[in-house]
Protein backbone atom coordinates (compact mmCIF):
# COMPACT_ATOMS: atom_id res chain seq x y z
CA UNK A 1 0.00 0.00 0.00
CA UNK A 2 1.21 3.36 -0.75
CA UNK A 3 1.92 6.04 2.13
CA UNK A 4 1.29 9.99 1.79
CA UNK A 5 3.95 11.38 3.78
CA UNK A 6 2.42 14.91 3.24
CA UNK A 7 -0.49 14.27 5.10
CA UNK A 8 -1.53 17.18 7.70
CA UNK A 9 -1.25 17.01 11.11
CA UNK A 10 -4.10 16.69 12.80
CA UNK A 11 -5.29 18.13 15.98
CA UNK A 12 -6.19 15.76 19.16
CA UNK A 13 -10.02 15.63 18.33
CA UNK A 14 -9.26 14.50 14.18
CA UNK A 15 -6.69 12.02 15.53
CA UNK A 16 -9.26 10.60 17.69
CA UNK A 17 -11.93 10.65 15.44
CA UNK A 18 -9.15 9.12 12.43
CA UNK A 19 -8.47 6.34 15.18
CA UNK A 20 -11.77 5.31 15.87
CA UNK A 21 -12.45 5.40 12.04
CA UNK A 22 -9.72 2.75 11.81
CA UNK A 23 -10.41 1.09 14.43
CA UNK A 24 -14.36 0.25 13.26
CA UNK A 25 -13.02 -0.75 9.59
CA UNK A 26 -10.71 -3.13 10.79
CA UNK A 27 -12.74 -4.57 13.57
CA UNK A 28 -15.45 -4.87 10.83
CA UNK A 29 -13.10 -6.15 8.23
CA UNK A 30 -14.22 -4.18 5.47
CA UNK A 31 -13.16 -4.82 2.05
CA UNK A 32 -12.02 -2.51 -0.85
CA UNK A 33 -15.36 -0.71 -2.20
CA UNK A 34 -17.42 0.02 1.32
CA UNK A 35 -18.78 3.36 1.80
CA UNK A 36 -18.43 4.89 5.41
CA UNK A 37 -21.14 7.37 5.49
CA UNK A 38 -20.49 10.11 7.12
CA UNK A 39 -23.52 10.38 9.37
CA UNK A 40 -23.59 6.85 10.11
CA UNK A 41 -19.49 7.21 11.45
CA UNK A 42 -20.76 10.64 13.41
CA UNK A 43 -23.58 8.66 15.51
CA UNK A 44 -21.38 6.13 16.38
CA UNK A 45 -18.00 7.93 17.25
CA UNK A 46 -20.33 10.25 19.13
CA UNK A 47 -18.82 13.99 17.11
CA UNK A 48 -20.24 16.25 14.57
CA UNK A 49 -19.86 15.71 10.86
CA UNK A 50 -16.97 18.24 10.64
CA UNK A 51 -14.01 16.05 12.33
CA UNK A 52 -15.69 12.95 10.48
CA UNK A 53 -14.66 14.79 7.22
CA UNK A 54 -11.30 15.86 7.87
CA UNK A 55 -10.37 12.45 9.37
CA UNK A 56 -12.00 11.23 6.18
CA UNK A 57 -10.25 13.49 3.91
CA UNK A 58 -6.86 12.26 5.83
CA UNK A 59 -7.25 8.56 5.55
CA UNK A 60 -7.81 9.05 1.50
CA UNK A 61 -4.35 10.90 1.35
CA UNK A 62 -2.60 7.87 3.18
CA UNK A 63 -4.30 5.81 -0.12
CA UNK A 64 -6.91 3.65 1.62
CA UNK A 65 -10.07 5.86 1.05
CA UNK A 66 -11.50 6.89 -2.64
CA UNK A 67 -13.89 10.19 -2.36
CA UNK A 68 -16.48 10.20 -4.73
CA UNK A 69 -17.83 13.99 -4.93
CA UNK A 70 -21.53 12.73 -4.85
CA UNK A 71 -21.64 9.74 -2.95
CA UNK A 72 -18.89 10.40 -0.15
CA UNK A 73 -15.94 8.00 1.21
CA UNK A 74 -15.19 4.32 -0.07
CA UNK A 75 -12.76 2.01 0.21
CA UNK A 76 -9.89 2.06 -1.78
CA UNK A 77 -7.98 -0.94 0.09
CA UNK A 78 -9.22 -4.15 2.32
CA UNK A 79 -9.21 -3.26 6.12
CA UNK A 80 -6.63 -6.27 6.50
CA UNK A 81 -4.15 -4.43 4.58
CA UNK A 82 -4.58 -1.14 6.28
CA UNK A 83 -0.69 -1.13 7.38
CA UNK A 84 1.95 1.46 7.75
CA UNK A 85 0.83 5.02 9.01
CA UNK A 86 -3.21 4.36 9.01
CA UNK A 87 -1.93 1.19 11.08
CA UNK A 88 0.21 3.79 13.52
CA UNK A 89 -3.06 5.38 14.11
CA UNK A 90 -3.93 2.94 16.47
CA UNK A 91 -0.58 2.85 18.35
CA UNK A 92 0.33 3.57 21.65
CA UNK A 93 3.93 3.94 20.22
CA UNK A 94 4.33 8.04 21.04
CA UNK A 95 7.29 8.65 23.51
CA UNK A 96 5.39 10.81 25.47
CA UNK A 97 2.59 9.57 26.17
CA UNK A 98 4.81 6.22 26.73
CA UNK A 99 7.02 8.15 29.17
CA UNK A 100 3.82 9.87 30.80
CA UNK A 101 1.99 6.38 31.17
CA UNK A 102 5.87 4.90 32.65
CA UNK A 103 6.47 7.62 35.20
CA UNK A 104 3.10 7.39 36.57
CA UNK A 105 2.77 3.60 37.00
CA UNK A 106 6.36 4.18 38.65
CA UNK A 107 4.99 6.45 41.13
CA UNK A 108 7.14 8.95 39.70
CA UNK A 109 4.90 11.40 38.99
CA UNK A 110 2.18 12.76 42.09
CA UNK A 111 -1.31 12.74 41.75
CA UNK A 112 -1.58 16.68 40.48
CA UNK A 113 0.96 18.31 37.95
CA UNK A 114 0.81 21.51 36.02
CA UNK A 115 1.73 22.08 32.87
CA UNK A 116 5.22 23.72 33.06
CA UNK A 117 6.36 21.01 35.43
CA UNK A 118 5.49 18.43 32.69
CA UNK A 119 7.27 20.74 29.85
CA UNK A 120 10.37 20.91 32.06
CA UNK A 121 10.40 17.52 33.19
CA UNK A 122 10.23 16.13 29.16
CA UNK A 123 11.64 19.19 27.59
CA UNK A 124 8.31 19.74 25.52
CA UNK A 125 6.52 22.61 23.91
CA UNK A 126 3.40 23.46 25.70
CA UNK A 127 1.54 22.19 22.44
CA UNK A 128 3.49 18.90 22.14
CA UNK A 129 2.13 18.35 26.03
CA UNK A 130 -1.97 19.39 25.25
CA UNK A 131 -1.76 17.16 22.66
CA UNK A 132 -0.63 14.44 24.67
CA UNK A 133 -2.90 15.43 28.04
CA UNK A 134 -5.80 15.48 25.73
CA UNK A 135 -5.55 12.10 24.61
CA UNK A 136 -4.50 11.14 28.25
CA UNK A 137 -7.78 12.77 29.04
CA UNK A 138 -10.18 10.96 26.49
CA UNK A 139 -8.75 7.80 27.98
CA UNK A 140 -9.98 8.18 31.53
CA UNK A 141 -6.83 8.58 33.63
CA UNK A 142 -6.41 11.91 33.97
CA UNK A 143 -8.41 15.63 33.92
CA UNK A 144 -7.81 19.07 33.86
CA UNK A 145 -8.49 21.22 37.14
CA UNK A 146 -7.83 24.49 37.84
CA UNK A 147 -5.35 26.78 35.65
CA UNK A 148 -2.98 24.74 33.49
CA UNK A 149 -3.23 21.90 36.22
CA UNK A 150 -4.01 18.47 35.45
CA UNK A 151 -5.24 15.47 38.00
CA UNK A 152 -4.85 11.91 37.17
CA UNK A 153 -7.39 9.43 38.31
CA UNK A 154 -6.69 6.20 39.66
CA UNK A 155 -6.01 3.35 37.30
CA UNK A 156 -6.54 -0.27 38.33
CA UNK A 157 -3.36 -0.76 38.73
CA UNK A 158 -2.31 -3.67 41.24
CA UNK A 159 -3.04 -6.98 42.06
CA UNK A 160 -5.43 -5.91 44.78
CA UNK A 161 -7.50 -3.38 42.51
CA UNK A 162 -7.81 -6.23 39.63
CA UNK A 163 -9.11 -8.90 42.68
CA UNK A 164 -11.48 -6.50 43.68
CA UNK A 165 -12.84 -5.40 40.24
CA UNK A 166 -12.76 -8.75 38.91
CA UNK A 167 -14.96 -9.83 41.65
CA UNK A 168 -17.27 -6.97 41.24
CA UNK A 169 -17.33 -7.93 37.24
CA UNK A 170 -18.73 -11.33 38.16
CA UNK A 171 -21.35 -10.05 40.41
CA UNK A 172 -22.90 -7.60 37.75
CA UNK A 173 -21.64 -9.07 34.15
CA UNK A 174 -23.52 -12.68 34.81
CA UNK A 175 -26.47 -10.78 36.86
CA UNK A 176 -26.86 -8.55 33.79
CA UNK A 177 -27.35 -11.53 31.42
CA UNK A 178 -30.27 -13.50 33.51
CA UNK A 179 -31.97 -10.02 34.15
CA UNK A 180 -35.41 -9.29 33.73
CA UNK A 181 -34.86 -6.53 31.13
CA UNK A 182 -32.03 -8.64 28.87
CA UNK A 183 -32.54 -8.71 25.22
CA UNK A 184 -29.83 -9.62 22.55
CA UNK A 185 -29.68 -7.38 19.66
CA UNK A 186 -28.81 -9.97 16.15
CA UNK A 187 -27.00 -7.70 14.10
CA UNK A 188 -24.91 -6.57 17.40
CA UNK A 189 -24.44 -9.97 18.26
CA UNK A 190 -23.10 -10.87 14.50
CA UNK A 191 -20.91 -8.24 14.42
CA UNK A 192 -19.40 -9.11 17.86
CA UNK A 193 -19.08 -12.30 17.00
CA UNK A 194 -17.20 -11.28 13.80
CA UNK A 195 -15.18 -9.31 15.64
CA UNK A 196 -14.12 -12.14 18.15
CA UNK A 197 -13.77 -14.93 15.55
CA UNK A 198 -11.36 -12.53 13.90
CA UNK A 199 -9.25 -12.57 16.56
CA UNK A 200 -9.45 -16.28 17.30
CA UNK A 201 -8.28 -16.65 13.52
CA UNK A 202 -5.44 -15.17 13.87
CA UNK A 203 -5.75 -11.32 14.64
CA UNK A 204 -4.56 -12.75 18.19
CA UNK A 205 -0.78 -12.51 16.29
CA UNK A 206 -1.55 -9.75 14.15
CA UNK A 207 -3.75 -7.16 16.35
CA UNK A 208 -2.48 -3.71 18.26
CA UNK A 209 -2.46 -4.27 21.55
CA UNK A 210 -5.22 -1.43 21.34
CA UNK A 211 -7.07 -3.10 18.81
CA UNK A 212 -7.01 -5.71 21.57
CA UNK A 213 -8.10 -4.35 24.08
CA UNK A 214 -11.26 -2.35 22.58
CA UNK A 215 -12.32 -5.19 20.84
CA UNK A 216 -12.42 -7.42 24.63
CA UNK A 217 -13.87 -4.03 25.63
CA UNK A 218 -17.06 -3.75 23.04
CA UNK A 219 -17.82 -7.18 23.51
CA UNK A 220 -18.17 -6.67 27.09
CA UNK A 221 -19.77 -3.27 26.77
CA UNK A 222 -22.35 -4.74 24.51
CA UNK A 223 -23.34 -7.30 26.66
CA UNK A 224 -23.82 -5.04 29.42
CA UNK A 225 -25.94 -2.93 27.71
CA UNK A 226 -28.32 -5.39 26.40
CA UNK A 227 -29.44 -5.54 30.39
CA UNK A 228 -30.53 -2.29 29.74
CA UNK A 229 -29.70 -1.53 32.91
CA UNK A 230 -27.43 1.94 33.25
CA UNK A 231 -25.94 1.48 36.41
CA UNK A 232 -23.97 -2.17 35.51
CA UNK A 233 -23.09 -0.42 31.87
CA UNK A 234 -21.72 2.29 33.28
CA UNK A 235 -19.69 0.52 36.00
CA UNK A 236 -18.50 -1.83 33.17
CA UNK A 237 -17.36 1.30 31.11
CA UNK A 238 -15.55 2.97 34.19
CA UNK A 239 -13.77 -0.17 35.16
CA UNK A 240 -12.41 -0.91 31.34
CA UNK A 241 -11.09 2.52 31.21
CA UNK A 242 -9.37 1.99 34.77
CA UNK A 243 -7.83 -0.82 33.27
CA UNK A 244 -6.74 0.76 30.07
CA UNK A 245 -2.59 0.71 30.91
CA UNK A 246 -2.48 -2.45 32.20
CA UNK A 247 -4.28 -4.20 29.80
CA UNK A 248 -1.93 -2.71 26.49
CA UNK A 249 1.32 -4.29 28.42
CA UNK A 250 -1.00 -7.90 28.83
CA UNK A 251 -1.95 -7.49 25.51
CA UNK A 252 1.71 -8.37 24.55
CA UNK A 253 1.01 -11.74 25.71
CA UNK A 254 -0.44 -13.18 22.50
CA UNK A 255 -1.38 -16.56 23.75
CA UNK A 256 -4.22 -15.88 26.53
CA UNK A 257 -6.27 -13.17 23.90
CA UNK A 258 -6.71 -16.70 22.15
CA UNK A 259 -8.44 -18.34 24.79
CA UNK A 260 -10.68 -15.30 25.82
CA UNK A 261 -11.59 -14.93 22.47
CA UNK A 262 -12.86 -18.29 22.12
CA UNK A 263 -14.83 -18.25 25.52
CA UNK A 264 -16.16 -14.70 24.25
CA UNK A 265 -17.50 -16.52 21.03
CA UNK A 266 -19.04 -19.51 23.32
CA UNK A 267 -20.76 -17.05 25.37
CA UNK A 268 -22.73 -15.80 22.46
CA UNK A 269 -23.54 -18.84 21.12
CA UNK A 270 -25.30 -19.26 24.38
CA UNK A 271 -27.17 -16.03 23.97
CA UNK A 272 -27.62 -16.57 20.62
CA UNK A 273 -29.79 -20.20 21.97
CA UNK A 274 -31.55 -17.82 24.58
CA UNK A 275 -30.08 -20.46 26.81
CA UNK A 276 -28.91 -17.25 29.62
CA UNK A 277 -28.35 -19.65 32.60
CA UNK A 278 -25.34 -20.90 30.45
CA UNK A 279 -24.21 -17.68 29.00
CA UNK A 280 -24.25 -16.22 32.43
CA UNK A 281 -22.46 -19.58 33.67
CA UNK A 282 -20.08 -19.14 31.12
CA UNK A 283 -19.38 -15.28 32.21
CA UNK A 284 -18.67 -16.19 35.11
CA UNK A 285 -16.53 -18.75 34.57
CA UNK A 286 -14.73 -16.38 32.12
CA UNK A 287 -14.35 -13.69 33.98
CA UNK A 288 -12.87 -15.79 37.44
CA UNK A 289 -10.23 -17.15 34.55
CA UNK A 290 -9.17 -13.57 33.15
CA UNK A 291 -8.69 -12.69 36.99
CA UNK A 292 -6.50 -15.90 38.09
CA UNK A 293 -4.56 -15.35 34.61
CA UNK A 294 -3.74 -11.97 34.89
CA UNK A 295 -3.12 -11.91 39.39
CA UNK A 296 -0.61 -15.22 38.10
CA UNK A 297 1.33 -12.79 35.87
CA UNK A 298 2.31 -10.31 38.59
CA UNK A 299 5.09 -8.69 36.07
CA UNK A 300 2.65 -6.40 34.61
CA UNK A 301 1.65 -4.58 38.04
CA UNK A 302 6.06 -3.84 38.55
CA UNK A 303 7.65 -0.50 37.89
CA UNK A 304 9.80 -2.28 35.93
CA UNK A 305 7.23 -3.56 33.31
Amino acid sequence: MNEVASAPELTSLQQRVAREIVALVRRDNRVAGDHLPEIQLAQHIGTSRSPIQVALRHLAQLGVLQQDTNRGFFLSVDAKDWDGSVASLLSTDDPLYLRIAEDRQSELLPDEVTEAELMRRYGVARSTLRKVLSRISEEGWIEQSMGHGWRFLSLIDSPDAYEESYLFRQSIEPGAILGPSFNFVPAELKQLRREQQRIVDGGFQTMTPIELFEANSHFHETIAQWGHNRFVLQSVRRINQLRRLVEYRQATKRGPRHTQAAEHLAILDAIERQDFMQAANLMRAHLNGARRGKLQDSSVFSQAA
